[in-house]
Order: structure tokens, then sequence, then C-alpha cells
């Protein structure tokens, strides 16, 4: 929602009276179980999806040292990637991922209770992305793909060549180029025969499964309140954000608002 719907929706409001107010609320009710029955069916058929065998031996930079995907996996079977915008040379990380990464470390406990593992993995070398985790003060784990293609073969990183020649793939189909990097979320499980397949992967508008933030935002009047053409714009590294501005204060009665009497 915009700057400018967001106003609309908040100046004048209609206001019922309470037996108005739950006939309305039952009817968006009945909406809003539509809407979750369809996401537990989109759930379903995202875990019947056909899976891919990864055979490809990729060996990743670690605060431990060099490691294999296997290992990423930490003896778990399930293993959820944040495929983090932070390439090489970057000063600091995409302000979106880390929008993403912020609600990340209160899930990492509750994911490991259900046989998952989360990382996050960038293209940066791992000295750089350890610069930025700690001054962002994040806890999860994070590790570098700099000497392997991970994040190319995912479709989140482009090389050169591509930006030449202003066409990438990227989410199931092709665009110009944009960026290096652009956002992403894989899934993969390992079997007990050590075999690793990847089941799942999301682009786009589909990252932000990871920004709880935005989820109480669609429940306010004002909604997420962006401005058009801006889009995340507004979202700030959570160590720079600038001091909140005050509320403004509510009209007095009886007077008027601009371009309305």
């Amino acid at each position: 929602m915009n700057t400018a719907a967001a106003e609309m929706n908040t100046v004048n409001h209609a206001v019922v009276s309470r037996d108005r107010w739950i006939a309305e609320r039952k009817a968006l009710l009945a909406h809003e179980r539509e809407l979750t029955h369809l996401r537990d069916q989109i759930a379903r058929e995202r875990r019947a999806l056909p899976w891919e065998r990864i055979d490809k031996n990729y060996v990743f930079d670690t605060t431990e040292g060099p490691g294999t995907l296997a290992d990423l996996f930490e003896g778990r079977r399930q293993l959820l990637v944040q495929h983090f915008m932070l390439g090489p040379g970057w000063e600091q990380g995409c302000p979106s991922c880390s929008f993403m990464a912020d609600h990340t470390d209160g899930m990492t406990v509750h994911l490991a209770h259900r046989d998952t593992t989360f990382v996050a993995i960038s293209r940066a070398p791992l000295a750089d992305i350890q610069r930025f985790r700690q001054r962002m003060g994040w806890q999860f784990k994070w590790v570098s793909s700099n000497a392997n293609d991970f994040n190319f073969d995912f479709g989140v990183s482009f090389t050169p060549e591509e930006k030449l020649k202003n066409k990438v793939t990227y989410n199931y189909g092709t665009q110009p180029y944009e960026s290096d990097e652009l956002p992403g979320i894989s899934v993969f499980y390992k079997d007990d025969a050590g075999q690793i397949f990847h089941t799942y992967s999301t682009y786009r508008r589909g990252v932000e499964v990871m920004m709880g933030t935005y989820n109480l935002l669609d429940l306010t009047p004002k909604g997420r309140d962006e401005d058009p053409g801006q889009g995340m714009g507004w979202v700030r590294h959570h160590d720079r954000y600038e001091p909140q501005p005050a509320a403004k204060a509510a009209p007095a009665a009886g007077s008027s608002c601009a371009g309305h009497s």
C-alpha cells in the first residue's frame, strides 16, 4: 500500500456501530479463511514438487574452515538457504536482504527443533561477511560461496557477460539485468544415504516469507505505507534508522483537513 492509499484509508474512515462492525468483520473472516485454506493447499503442492539431486561438490568458506553443502545441514535433514545480496567488493549488504535477516535469529532455534537448519550464503569473501555480520549483531550462520558457483547455479548471481548482454534468467524467466546479485530462498533435503536434493526455490516477493514485519503491518489501517515506485526504499539497516518521527497530532474537532471539508 502506498502513502497516498494509506492516507485515504485513515482520514475520514467509516465509523459504524458495534453490530455493523461485527457483521463486516465476519464477512472479512470468510475471505481470510479462504486464503488460509488456499495457503494450505499451496503448501501441499509445494511439498509434492519433484526434487532434483545435487551432484555438484560445493565447498564454502565458513568460520570453522572449508565446508561442503552436506556440512551445512549440521546433522539435520532439511536446509533453508537465504541467498543474501552481499557481493565481492560491496561495502555492506542489501538493505532488503538485511530486513529479511533481521527476523532470523529468533527463528533458528525453532527451525532446528523441526529438523531444519538455516544458513545465509553470499558471494562476498568471508572476512567481509563477518565484518558486516558483527556490525549488525546477527548470530545466524553465514558462509561465503566466493570460491564456487552456488549462487550462480541457483539463479541469484550474474556474470559480467550477462550484464553486458542485459539479459539474465531470474525467477524462472528472462529479464533485463538489474544487479550482480538478487534475492532468493532455496530449500534442500538430505536423506539417510547422504544424498542431497534441491526441493524448492523462491524469488521476488516470495522472499516475503521471511519478513514478519510485513505480516504485522498488513494488519494495520496504514498497511505497508510504501510510496509508489519506492517499494522497500524506506527500509534501513536496523543500526542506521533515523530517530523515530513524532506522530502527527490529530486535527481538532471542527477543523478541516486539506482536501476534505
